[in-house]
């Protein structure tokens, strides 16, 4: 999408002027990656794919709040997690070892008062996480493990073949968008929308089956970022050109700003 004036942006400070870029993560989240574009001149267009709401039931996770001390490691799968999920820090025990996905979920641990926490370095998933010397040698550890309804099983179940001794406590639950994609749609055909961004396989479905069959093709004719090859399989199921970038925001950005530079010249 080459023009004078993505060039003059680029010299101006401002490599994603003139971009709109669909965010599709939930409400709560969107709003710090949404200032990250617009600091780069990008036009940030906030619709999320994902509704995060609390838990049918709070009484499980209240129970393992109280008795946090009978564990020895726990591992918070996202930031949606830490912020349904995660207790007072005054209750946090101090040898109590918190594991984090990535830096995301440790900014979000840090900011309720809970560090340190240990993540991986590059790489931000379960697969990661299963990486860290800390989840290795786990025979008779005692794990709990907060995460969202209906969560994947790879981190139990490895833990557990690991010897570990694994509980799982539900923190949040997912749910798709009620409201309609109408605003979406006329921002589509309106070409106000330049890229996609994704951050979960069901984000990818949850848009897709919310627009119509016109709003469908236009995002198959959009480039995709998203920062994890599972998720990339499921957006190009779908018929999207997509970019797999490297972890997190920075990842997400990184991709977003080769783009830009690439349709400038």
């Amino acid at each position: 999408m080459a023009s004078s004036g993505s060039a003059s942006s680029q010299r101006t400070g401002a490599p994603l002027a003139g971009r709109g870029v669909l965010v599709t993560r939930p409400a709560r989240q969107a709003g710090a990656f949404a200032q990250k574009l617009a600091a780069l001149g990008a036009s940030p267009i906030v619709f999320p794919a994902i509704v995060i709401l609390p838990p049918d039931n709070f009484a499980p996770l209240a129970a393992v709040h109280a008795r946090l001390l009978d564990f020895d490691v726990a591992v918070f799968v996202s930031a949606n997690a830490v912020e349904f999920g995660a207790p007072d820090a005054s209750r946090w025990p101090k040898g109590l070892v918190a594991i984090a996905p990535g830096p995301g979920t440790a900014e979000a641990l840090a900011a309720v008062g809970i560090a340190p926490v240990i993540h991986p370095a590059t790489t931000f998933d379960s697969e990661s996480m299963l990486s860290l010397p800390e989840l290795s040698g786990l025979h008779g550890r005692r794990v709990i493990v907060f995460r969202g309804e209906r969560g994947r099983e790879l981190l139990s179940a490895s833990l557990r073949q690991r010897g570990a001794h694994v509980e799982t406590v539900t923190c949040y639950r997912r749910a798709a968008p009620s409201t309609g994609a109408t605003g979406l749609e006329e921002a589509l055909r309106g070409g106000r929308v330049h890229a996609l961004t994704f951050t979960s396989s069901e984000g990818v479905d949850n848009l897709w089956s919310i627009v119509d069959d016109e709003g469908r093709r236009l995002l198959a004719r959009l480039p995709a970022f998203v920062p994890h090859p599972r998720i990339a399989r499921r957006a190009q199921d779908r018929g999207m050109h997509v970019t797999l970038t490297a972890g997190g925001d920075a990842g997400l950005l990184a991709g977003l700003l080769r783009w830009a530079d690439e349709n400038a010249r």
